[in-house]
């Protein structure tokens, strides 16, 4: 029979273990981070070492040393995933090396204490890994390492001045191994906080870098949708004040010629300051999300690419299977500029087809709005299909690889809907379903 106090320790220990490893494998799924999955395996085969070591099962000693070896190698793996920064520094002086020099000293004796005290080399591994790293990336920021190491060398400065080790062994507790299991579990909680807040920092920066990329993306779309919009009316102009100036030098310029060619020339500078005008309403974002007219929105797309359209002679044809009045709640211009993205990017896809052709059409049932926008270009194929609305994916050499991911962006975030892809045989469809309102 096992001693009452005995099996609760090693019970609550086994606990701690099944806890650290149910966390860090729920999180791996969620957020497939490396060092999730490395420190949940380590904890697996931890587990497995503390259940060998409790004698509680007939194990044969060599699973012990197997799963202690298979620790520490996980223990290696998590302490490198969990701190993304150089280990090996470079030296700019010989003071630098010697102060460098004295710290590893310092990290060497730290870390061998850790290990004559608890007797555990897996968690002595990734204290000694992560306080080398801490040190020599001091400079870089190491919050969550930091965490873990400042506080791992304080319980081993704290038990070293009061003996600990000495005072626990001949009060006949059980194993220190098992306190190890238990400050390791506190610590890498708190360390694993600091390192999820540093993640969200650097996907609220990436996130920012994306928008700014599009911003950047967009004014060119911009200038050259403009450019377009602006041939035309230009070399219209050109025309009028090629007649007017034959006229003159022949001396046949009469009034009423003049006033004709000037009302002509007027209604091409109306016409170009219109596409300024439009432009500008476009790209202008909106502030305040309101019920809006989904014809109205889609139609606002168009008129940005009708020059892009015209001169791929591409024949968009937008069908309403639904009534023309439908509305959904959002902010207008963000939903046209997903279509406009959609459309260029049907319009790439069809640069070297010879009936180039895009089908908007537009659905509705009980509670959504369907928007499908369909053409009959190169299509994807289906390796690449999960790929296409991650960021920075593209099939083309000039590309963002950004449009597609900012759509889906706003059309789950901004209208809490969803947009999936689909092949066709020749071909791709996107469909859209976002709440209508009524």
């Amino acid at each position: 029979m096992f001693d009452i106090n005995i099996v609760l320790a090693y019970g609550v220990t086994f606990g701690i273990l099944l806890m650290s490893i149910l966390f860090t494998a729920i999180r791996y799924v969620y957020l497939k981070e490396l060092f999730y999955l490395a420190y949940c395996l380590m904890q697996i085969f931890s587990l497995a070492y503390i259940v060998i070591y409790s004698q509680f099962f007939e194990i044969p000693p060599i699973f012990k040393e197997i799963s202690l070896g298979f620790a520490t190698i996980f223990a290696i793996i998590f302490a490198f995933a969990f701190f993304k920064v150089e280990f090996i520094p470079i030296f700019k002086s010989i003071k630098e090396l010697m102060i460098f020099t004295a710290f590893l000293i310092f990290v060497l004796a730290t870390v061998f204490y850790h290990y004559m005290l608890f007797e555990y080399l897996p968690y002595s591994v990734v204290y000694f890994l992560l306080f080398l790293s801490v040190i020599f990336n001091i400079k870089d920021g190491v919050k969550p390492t930091l965490i873990y190491v400042v506080g791992w060398s304080f319980v081993c400065l704290f038990l070293y001045i009061i003996q600990f080790k000495t005072l626990y062994v001949r009060s006949g507790y059980v194993d220190l191994v098992l306190v190890a299991f238990a400050i390791e579990a506190i610590l890498f909680t708190f360390s694993l906080a600091n390192k999820q807040k540093e993640l969200k920092n650097q996907n609220i920066n990436y996130e920012n870098m994306l928008l700014h990329q599009s911003r950047l993306a967009k004014s060119g779309a911009m200038i050259g949708n403009i450019a377009h919009q602006w041939r035309q009316p230009l070399n219209n102009l050109s025309y009028i004040f090629m007649n007017i100036k034959t006229r003159f030098e022949n001396g046949k310029l009469k009034q009423d010629y003049f006033d004709k060619k000037f009302m002509q020339a007027n209604e091409q500078l109306q016409f170009m300051s219109k596409t300024i005008d439009d432009f500008k309403d476009f790209y202008t974002p909106a502030k305040n999300k309101e019920d809006f007219l989904v014809k109205e929105s889609i139609n606002k797309a168009l008129t940005i690419l009708n020059a892009s359209l015209k001169q791929q002679r591409v024949d968009l044809t937008l069908t309403f299977h639904t009534s023309e009045v439908s509305k959904i709640y959002g902010i207008s211009n963000e939903f046209s500029q997903v279509i406009l993205t959609l459309i260029k990017n049907s319009i790439e896809a069809l640069s070297n087809q010879e009936y180039p052709k895009i089908d908007i059409d537009v659905y509705s049932n009980h509670s959504s709005l369907i928007v499908k926008v369909r053409d009959n270009g190169a299509g994807i194929s289906k390796k690449e299909l999960p790929k296409l609305f991650k960021p920075y994916f593209t099939t083309k050499e000039d590309g963002f690889g950004i449009g597609l991911y900012l759509v889906k962006t706003i059309i789950e975030d901004s209208f809490k809907g969803t947009i999936e892809a689909k092949p066709l045989e020749k071909g791709l469809e996107f469909i859209i379903t976002i709440e209508k309102s009524f």
